[in-house]
């Protein structure tokens, strides 16, 4: 049996799989690689063995990170492959993310089976997601709907839909077409309408620090404006504590020379909505992100944050 030449660690779910894969073959093609010599290795997380709460009440993100961590840590793996959205922005000791592909489209989509867009379902309807931003957002467009905790992969959520579990759902657009099904989406929420999670459609690859082969072999896959984004948007985070139950969106795009961020802070039931945006030059990104996420901070007052 041909020695692997590197381990990939990753989650279990088809779309995690999908994003490892994509992360192999990229390699291979970078370094004209056998891409057999690169073994995937699953590793199963807490996040995806408890699936009856909301991710809040476990602890929020680091759910799908924690073991897979402890394996890099302890040399099982040489890479993890994350779906940045998930990571905390604070990274174990010996730890670090210098690589990301290039990012997949940003927006939220919208599924059901009874409506066309979100502005068709009747007051009433019942909408299942996972994500405390999309509902909180969700419950700030529209209070007249019943937002219901709905978790599971992908495929386990369209299930529910066809089973009349809800009437609607929304997942990341960009998991979608990884996955091949992009047609699955009834139609596309414009990033005006929601803003995303901060690093949405972001593939992250995690690895020792002290590993300079590793570091640089990913070096030839690495995506430099999409690490330039979510940096930011992951500073923005950081600055508001962002482990927190609060719902928490951001996006920043490069705008010729410059770096445009947008950023909300919302109550859970979506009653109070509090946004900002920036706009300056790429190298002033992490203070504009600091700055963001103070001025959110005093918008919200002492109170907005007493559930983290």
């Amino acid at each position: 049996m041909q020695q692997s030449a590197l381990r990939i660690g990753t989650r279990g779910s088809p779309l995690a799989l999908a994003q490892a894969h994509e992360v192999r073959a990229r390699l291979a093609q970078a370094h004209d690689m056998d891409p057999d010599s690169i073994e995937i290795v699953i590793i199963k997380t807490k996040g995806d063995q408890i699936l009856d709460r909301a991710l809040a009440e476990l602890g929020g993100k680091g759910l799908f990170t924690k073991e897979i961590e402890t394996a890099l840590l302890e040399g099982d793996i040489d890479l993890a492959v994350h779906s940045m959205k998930d990571m905390p922005t604070v990274l174990p000791e010996g730890l670090v993310i210098p690589v990301m592909l290039e990012r997949e489209d940003t927006r939220d989509a919208f599924i059901s089976l009874k409506a066309q867009s979100l502005a068709d379902l009747p007051a009433g309807a019942v909408v299942g997601t996972a994500s405390l931003r999309r509902q909180a957002q969700l419950k700030h467009m529209r209070p007249d709907l019943e937002v219901v905790t709905y978790r599971g992969n992908v495929q386990r959520r369209l299930q529910k839909l066809k089973e009349e579990v809800v009437d609607a759902t929304f997942l990341a657009y960009a998991g979608l077409r990884r996955l091949g099904m992009a047609d699955v989406a009834t139609a596309l929420i414009t990033q005006e309408e929601m803003l995303p999670a901060v690093a949405q459609g972001a593939i992250g690859i995690e690895i020792r620090e002290n590993d300079a082969r590793t570091g640089e072999l990913l070096a030839a896959i690495n995506h430099t404006p999409t690490v330039q984004c979510v940096s930011m948007e992951r500073v923005f985070l950081h600055e508001l504590d962002g482990s927190c139950r609060t719902p928490i969106a951001g996006l920043s795009v490069l705008d010729g020379g410059d770096i445009y961020f947008r950023g909300m802070i919302l109550s859970p039931d979506g009653s109070i909505c509090h946004r900002t945006e920036r706009r300056g030059a790429l190298a002033d990104a992490g203070a504009l992100a600091e700055d963001a996420g103070r001025e959110l901070k005093d918008l919200g007052g002492p109170d907005f944050f007493a559930g983290c």
